[in-house]
């Protein structure tokens, strides 16, 4: 269930309507690139409304060690353009504990702090559910995964970075294949989702993409290769999101024993979350982290802030986890028709 924007007009029309002193802020799980954006907005819009902010490192990690530092709008320039997160991230199993974030949530009473924005996945949204639902604590959540598999929000920061990385990589191994007349199998990261691989498939010319959304037999997809050889093609590039069952190896070798033909894999790894993000994340991360504050300075919480239609939304954290996001069908759909 989504819930209409009401943070967005002249910002002199928000008030402090919770009363808020102090609004904390951090980045959980994986980095993507973005997250400094946002860090930067929640500082700069809390400062702008009056309220402090606690910078907490570590994630959910440092919340529960009480690794906090106040931040003002001086702390957060010049990091717009720089990957990672300046809060660093981090697991944390004692989060997953009641007695953890019990812990957690003293820091922040000690520290006056009575909001909290948390930048992050579904897991970190998780941590942040149980934190309100455990101790009154009023909580935003702001999509930060280069997986763009997050529910109530088109694109999910680090998404579009994650993309022209993978990109520019394919770019790079499609020369060599075309070189060496050979066949590529590329995995891009995506572990239960295939935004990132379908968006690579279509702008890097892919001969097959495939997706943990939609099961392909391998060789049923060892035969489509046979098949653009037979079209012509000396060289193919196949692109295959890690949740993909056996990976880009093991599609690799039933592609060689399909064909015939050498097939090398190559996996991309962690290489996509670095690198300064791209303008849109910088845009989306910036938006975002601004909706996030105004919308605690004005009661809600409880929820992700994301993006549909280039208006904001508001879902409630377990939306995020309980519906799925699908990989965008026409895309995979001319990723496929196009390849021929």
């Amino acid at each position: 269930m989504t819930r209409p924007d009401t943070t967005s007009g002249n910002a002199d029309q928000i008030e402090n309507r919770a009363g808020l002193r102090r609004i904390g802020v951090l980045t959980s799980g994986g980095d993507a690139p973005g997250m400094n954006a946002a860090v930067r907005a929640v500082v700069r819009t809390a400062s702008y409304y009056g309220v402090g902010v606690v910078g907490i490192r570590r994630g959910f990690n440092g919340l529960h060690d009480g690794e906090m530092e106040l931040l003002g709008p001086r702390d957060v320039a010049n990091i717009i353009q720089r990957g990672g997160t300046r809060l660093l991230t981090a697991r944390s199993r004692a989060w997953r504990t009641p007695e953890g974030r019990a812990q957690g949530a003293e820091h922040l009473r000690r520290w006056e702090v009575d909001g909290l924005v948390v930048i992050g996945g579904d897991g970190s949204f998780h941590g942040a559910h149980l934190l309100a639902q455990e101790h009154g604590f009023r909580v935003m959540g702001v999509p930060g995964t280069i997986d763009n598999d997050l529910y109530g929000t088109d694109y999910t920061i680090g998404y579009h970075t994650a993309v022209e990385t993978a990109l520019d990589a394919v770019d790079k191994l499609r020369d060599t294949g075309a070189s060496h007349e050979r066949i590529f199998v590329i995995e891009v990261m995506g572990r239960h989702a295939g935004h990132i691989a379908v968006e690579v498939a279509l702008a890097g010319g892919a001969e097959e993409v495939l997706v943990p959304e939609r099961p392909r037999d391998l060789a049923e997809v060892a035969e489509a290769v046979r098949q653009s050889q037979e079209r012509g093609k000396t060289s193919s590039i196949v692109i295959v999101a890690e949740g993909f069952p056996g990976g880009a190896e093991g599609v690799a070798r039933a592609i060689t024993e399909g064909t015939g033909e050498e097939t090398r894999a190559t996996i991309l790894g962690h290489i996509q979350r670095g690198g300064s993000p791209v303008a849109h994340d910088r845009v989306l991360a910036s938006v975002l982290g601004q909706a996030a504050v105004e919308a605690l300075l004005m009661g809600r919480s409880g929820e992700m802030v994301g993006e549909v239609a280039h208006q904001l939304n508001f879902v409630p954290f377990e939306d995020t986890w309980n519906h799925k996001k699908d990989v965008a069908r026409a895309k995979y759909r001319s990723a496929k028709l196009l390849s021929c």
